[in-house]
């Protein structure tokens, strides 16, 4: 199909340029969209108060802070600024209301991160300060949600759907497709649902659309490779792939079994044989660039005759029967049919159970599981380790689906001791990381100023340009 597909490209001949994704946003409010394409889009229309540089480390972005004292910051805009979408001034009252809001809604899955917020204080049009019911060193980080203007909010606009913040990318329209405009050039870009991976390609190939990013299996990118009209662009990645286990289960709560299920995968042969370029192999939650990363843990290497050996040292009889659950996505299943392969010399019988998205996804958060496989995206900030892996952090409380248990290590995160919390999740193995997936996307000839981000953000929709434009 692919192999007979028009090669004949538009050449980017029009003022448009199409972006396809698997996933359209969902919610272009930025106090509800919890969902990896809205908040891509989120950071493109909107401006936070703060981001993050390359080390995961808190930035200025429309604001810089000071801490007055520990439960006390004082935040001032930056001069200049840009306009909101409706050419009204951004000022801190629109801080202001933007964080009020989200004190005052209750349906938002992101109010209870600022519930430690007292009440705000307006000093000027420039300056306003956050007072905090209890210290939180954090706090600064926590402020990445995108300004709305207060006269807006006031009239409850609906930002889902008629987004206005005061971004590079303003919105135009929503219909078949996301239409919006760069506000410095008024370069159209739009954003377009294709979920089948075949027909983003053969839309790519046929002109149809411009750029895609990601989400295709090995073998689609290798054949755009192949392709003189296409070019690809890759880079390393930050999203870190794991298999989670079930810390109650009555073989997966011993030690030796879990590390003979981490010698019991051949991390490099799935890299190489079935993920994108740039893909590395993970030995910790947050990425070898992050600034809380100890770069001294060792991966676990593929050594089944020792993975038998510790599972007989755990009084385990032989094999070991595991069910992993699973998407019924093709590149899961393929992870785990390899995978499956890998553990049978090691003497683990894995059982794969692949089930519709919602009902694993619905399993897994309620703890219904041995072993299943997850890729954390985006995560930032190291207070992952306590929402993940933290004694009180079972499911609603937190992410910590596999009941983990442990006290050493709470007290290691409540010290922010990063390097000993590393190397004690390491030792103890609550999860098998495997790898952070490379980045990469493609493009017709004609496309310029675009390079996927290590966290898979879609940041340079502000730079791309056409040779037509």
């Amino acid at each position: 199909m692919l192999g007979t597909a028009c090669t004949q490209h538009h050449q980017s001949d029009h003022h448009e340029i199409v972006f396809a994704v698997a996933q359209a946003p969902l919610n272009l409010d930025p106090r509800y969209a919890t969902d990896a394409a809205s908040e891509r889009i989120n950071r493109l229309i909107y401006q936070s108060l703060v981001d993050f540089d390359v080390h995961s480390k808190p930035i200025a972005s429309l604001a810089t802070w000071l801490e007055v004292n520990p439960k006390q910051y004082r935040f001032t805009l930056n001069k200049p600024r840009a306009l909101f979408h409706n050419q009204t001034a951004l000022n801190a009252n629109d801080v202001k209301a933007t964080y009020d809001s989200l004190a005052a809604l209750k349906d938002s899955p992101h109010t209870a991160e600022f519930a430690n917020i007292q009440q705000i204080d307006v000093l000027n049009s420039d300056t306003l300060v956050f007072r905090l019911k209890w210290p939180d060193k954090h706090f600064p980080a926590k402020l990445i949600i995108g300004i709305l203007p207060a006269d807006l909010l006031a009239k409850h606009q609906d930002f889902t759907h008629q987004p206005v913040g005061n971004g590079a990318l303003k919105f135009v329209s929503w219909q078949n497709k996301l239409m919006l405009q760069r506000v410095k050039d008024g370069q159209k870009i739009s954003v377009l649902e294709v979920k089948d991976p075949t027909v983003r390609v053969l839309k790519l190939l046929h002109g149809e659309v411009d750029l895609l990013q990601g989400e295709l299996p090995p073998e689609l990118v290798k054949y755009l490779q192949t392709q003189s009209e296409i070019k690809l662009k890759s880079s390393v990645g930050a999203n870190f792939s794991y298999l989670g286990l079930n810390m109650q289960d009555q073989f997966l709560k011993k030690l030796k079994v879990r590390q003979a299920i981490a010698h019991a995968i051949d991390r490099n042969a799935i890299i190489t044989k079935v993920m994108v370029a740039n893909t590395r192999i993970a030995s910790a939650i947050l990425p070898p660039e992050h600034y809380t990363n100890d770069a001294s843990l060792p991966p676990y290497d593929y050594n089944p005759a020792l993975a038998k050996q510790l599972l007989k040292e755990a009084g385990v009889s032989l094999p070991l029967k595991l069910v992993y659950k699973t998407s019924t996505d093709a590149q899961r299943l393929r992870f785990a049919t390899i995978m499956q392969a890998q553990m049978q010399p090691a003497g683990i019988d894995l059982e794969i159970r692949s089930l519709d998205w919602g009902t694993f996804f619905s399993d897994i958060k309620q703890g219904n599981f041995q072993l299943y496989g997850l890729t954390w995206v985006g995560i930032k900030t190291p207070d992952i380790y306590l929402k993940a892996l933290g004694s009180n952090s079972n499911p609603p409380n937190g992410f910590n689906r596999g009941r983990y248990t442990d006290s050493a290590l709470d007290s290691l995160i409540a010290n922010e001791n990063w390097p000993a919390v590393t190397m004690r999740i390491h030792q103890q193995l609550p999860y098998i990381p495997l790898w952070y997936e490379g980045q990469f996307a493609v493009m017709v000839k004609g496309i310029n100023n675009y390079l996927p981000k290590f966290d898979g953000n879609w940041d340079d929709l502000a730079t791309i340009r056409t040779y037509a434009h």
